[in-house]
């Protein structure tokens, strides 16, 4: 682990203040592609020409020429020059981060993220999860972490099916659609009992991946639930919902950036503490992935944000005695495997104390 020198660091944080801001001003303007119009028996229609993630060239028809269409039109020809140089003014600055040491994601994590981001899946309160997630984090925190600790090729969205009850407005995001576009072979992976819907993406022989995960409902079962808004299912499971409540946003870096939800950090690590304990005996690697990932960053919480590390604790806490017990057994277990993790314990004695 390495410190990101301060000039990335502040790049990047205009980076995610630009991609914010990109989204926000989203119009007609941002739209890749152009109008194409046709003459049929004398009558004039537009329609819109763009390619598809994968490539392929597509036409949608927008409507008979008019006054409204064509103003739209000219719209559209006046926004799209803004646009493209902001696209230009965000590529520049990962091309900087790149070259600055900030921690980067492969091309086909972008490519894939990307996606899902313009159909709308973070938009719509989706959060990166994982270990993509994890090497966000070491952006934020001004930290590179060892190539090692963030090789995967997983790609781990989740989604809590309850946004859809809170925000019953919420547009859908076609997650199946959005990676059949993609041309990269994606397929459902058949699950375990035959019984349930797939959860899971994958790439024909290639290790690529994409899970959707959600919060276990209160019935405590594991089985997939069905997310309409995403138009898949998602697999179930424990302590999630801690995990993904209070996500922030972050800049994924490639050719170009992407921006996503994540976890807060300090509830990152306290979650990987916590399904530490969960993971049975064939699952060891994962488990001490785990633990290594917690032992990082509450090296660096405790030094730049401590009162991040009281404010996911204290989250913690108030779920139950049984999230405190394993919290304590992962902190314990971390301790063995990392004995130069500062003590946390110490710097929080009234309310984390794992000698209890």
């Amino acid at each position: 682990m390495s410190e990101i020198p301060l000039v990335t660091q502040t790049l990047y944080a205009e980076l995610v203040d630009q991609l914010v801001l990109w989204e926000t001003q989203r119009s007609i303007g941002s739209l890749s592609g152009g109008f194409v119009s046709k003459e049929v028996k004398g009558k004039k229609y537009y329609y819109f020409q763009h390619f598809l993630p994968g490539g392929e060239r597509t036409q949608t028809y927008v409507g008979q020429a008019g006054p409204e269409m064509d103003s739209l039109v000219e719209k559209y020809k006046k926004e799209r020059p803004d646009f493209i140089a902001d696209q230009e003014n965000i590529q520049q600055l990962c091309a900087q981060l790149r070259a600055g040491g900030a921690i980067t994601a492969s091309h086909a994590h972008v490519r894939v993220l990307q996606a899902l981001a313009d159909a709308g899946v973070f938009r719509i309160g989706g959060v990166l999860v994982g270990t993509q997630a994890f090497a966000a984090m070491g952006n934020i925190l001004g930290e590179r972490w060892e190539s090692r600790g963030i090789e995967t090729q997983d790609v781990d969205i989740a989604w809590e099916l309850g946004l859809a009850l809170a925000v019953p407005e919420l547009p859908e995001a076609d997650v199946p659609k959005t990676l059949e576009q993609l041309k990269m072979g994606f397929f459902p992976v058949p699950p375990l009992d035959p019984r349930n819907p797939s959860t899971s993406f994958k790439v024909r022989k290639s290790a690529l991946r994409v899970d959707i995960l959600t919060p276990m409902g209160k019935i405590q079962s594991d089985r997939p639930i069905y997310l309409p808004r995403l138009r898949t299912a998602g697999q179930a499971l424990k302590y999630l919902d801690y995990l993904i409540e209070t996500p922030s946003q972050a800049a994924l870096i490639n050719s170009t950036g992407v921006l996503v939800n994540i976890p807060d950090p300090a509830r990152f690590a306290f979650h990987k503490l916590v399904v530490s304990q969960e993971r049975p005996v064939v699952e060891q690697v994962k488990k001490h992935k785990d633990l290594k990932q917690a032992a990082l960053l509450f090296a660096v919480l405790l030094e730049k944000r401590p009162g991040d590390i009281h404010a996911a604790w204290d989250a913690l806490t108030g779920r139950g005695s049984s999230w405190i017990k394993k919290a304590r057994q992962g902190f314990n277990d971390m301790k063995k495997q990392y004995p130069g993790t500062p003590d946390i314990s110490k710097f929080s004695e009234e309310s984390f104390d794992p000698s209890q």
